[in-house]
């Protein structure tokens, strides 16, 4: 298969060039965009490091867990049937020497290793302690014991490849023994901004329009598990677009803007804007020009059907959003989230079937992607997702694809935030 040199200066604007007939439908788009690319390979990294990364193999525990007996209460550790004498203390760190006999017992905390022939845990609200003799009720031997290996034996897999590395799981790590953790890096990614009518800060006076995908797409690149720097604005120039796109897959470059990028060439190139059919729309065109190969040309659902990605050059990407922010975030989560899932050897993010109340335009043949709150059993649309319009999005706590035959209050897919 052809791959991209770095791109050319465009030719004259053409007109629409996907094909006639080419969108694909959303659920094959996600399929598309997370099979594309194959999992980077991974690197080993302190357990501070790898917050964020995912996990390259099974994370396996490193001996048994508890590693010894362990009480669950604190109160005493009993031998037999009572009364029983007290025999001294176990606490945390610092566990009771010998062996108990029947008819005696050791207080002992929470976490303090059980002494050889302690039956059970007698909890301390049901003790009575007179003259160093201890009363309470009879317990089933192994009560409020948590036995050695009891939650994992030496070996057992407690997490899969490809698990994100969150908080818990660094937890996990550390319990299960390890001081590092094999994990693929985040991809890097760059995002370029076009647009002449465009102000950064402010009210916008008449004709111009206020950014909002600068602020949107650093914050949702990392919600999705990849890295990025601060956005590069681009100017409706075909010429300064392909400078930026080729600049961007080279290591550690600094572009005329001043603007310094993710460190090293960007695994994945994001374009807003120039991806529909008027007169500054020319990315298809750049990416033809350069050889790029096309993944997802056109989808067939509203808001953001224009969207693509392509293959630059191996293990180089292009992600095209539409310029209007709510269908620049449906295209980011189709086709942004689907890929950056793959390149972590992450799973595809799961859509899960929830019944969605409310009333909305439908799109013959096409998926509607609306914003929705969790309501009772179900969810319900939340007003203000225009193409254009972000309020439902901010709002609301998922995106649900409506398919063309969807009717209020049926099930639909719905897709979970950092997917």
């Amino acid at each position: 298969m052809p791959h991209a040199t770095p791109l050319a200066e465009p030719a004259p604007p053409l007109a629409d060039t996907r094909p006639s007939g080419g969108a694909v439908s959303w659920d094959e788009a996600r399929r598309r965009a997370h099979a594309a690319a194959g999992p980077a390979p991974g690197r080993r990294v302190p357990l501070h490091a790898a917050l964020g990364h995912a996990l390259a193999e099974d994370l396996r525990a490193r001996g048994p867990l508890p590693a010894f007996d362990t009480a669950a209460m604190d109160g005493f550790a009993v031998a037999g049937r009572g009364p029983w004498a007290l025999r001294g203390s176990a606490r945390a760190g610092a566990p009771w020497p010998g062996v108990l006999e029947p008819g005696h017992c050791v207080e002992i905390s929470t976490g303090a290793p059980v002494p050889p022939g302690a039956s059970a845990v007698l909890p301390l609200e049901a003790a009575s302690v007179a003259a160093g003799r201890v009363s309470g009720p009879g317990l089933v031997d192994g009560r409020h014991i948590r036995r050695t290996g009891e939650d994992a034996a030496a070996g057992d897999h407690l997490a899969p490849a490809g698990a994100r590395v969150g908080p818990a799981l660094l937890g996990l790590a550390a319990t299960g023994g390890h001081d590092t953790l094999l994990v693929r890096p985040r991809p890097r990614v760059t995002v370029l901004v076009t647009g002449d009518e465009l102000d950064r800060t402010g009210v916008p006076a008449v004709g111009r329009v206020r950014d909002a995908l600068g602020p949107l797409l650093p914050a949702l690149v990392t919600e999705l598990g990849a890295e990025t720097a601060p956005p590069v604005y681009v100017r409706d120039r075909p010429g300064e677009l392909a400078r930026k796109i080729r600049n961007s897959s080279r290591p550690d470059t600094t572009d005329t803007t001043g603007v310094v990028g993710v460190t090293g060439a960007a695994d994945i190139t994001v374009v807003t804007g120039s991806t529909s059919v008027g007169p500054t729309d020319r990315l298809r065109r750049l990416l033809a020009d350069g050889g790029a190969r096309m993944v997802v040309d056109t989808v067939a659902c509203r808001p953001g059907h224009p969207m693509l990605l392509a293959e630059l050059s191996p293990e180089r990407w292009v992600v095209g959003l539409p310029g209007n922010p709510y269908a620049a975030l449906v295209a980011a989560r189709t086709l942004l989230g689907p890929l950056v899932a793959g390149l972590s050897g992450r799973r595809l993010g799961p859509l899960v079937p929830m019944p969605v109340r409310g009333q909305v335009k439908p799109t013959p043949g096409h998926t509607r992607l609306v914003p929705v709150a969790w309501d009772g059993d179900g969810c319900r649309i939340v007003g203000g997702h225009g193409a254009a319009f972000l309020r439902g999005a901010a709002c609301g706590d998922a995106l649900a694809a409506l398919g063309p035959g969807w009717t209020d209050g049926a099930p639909a897919p719905v897709m979970l935030p950092g997917t």
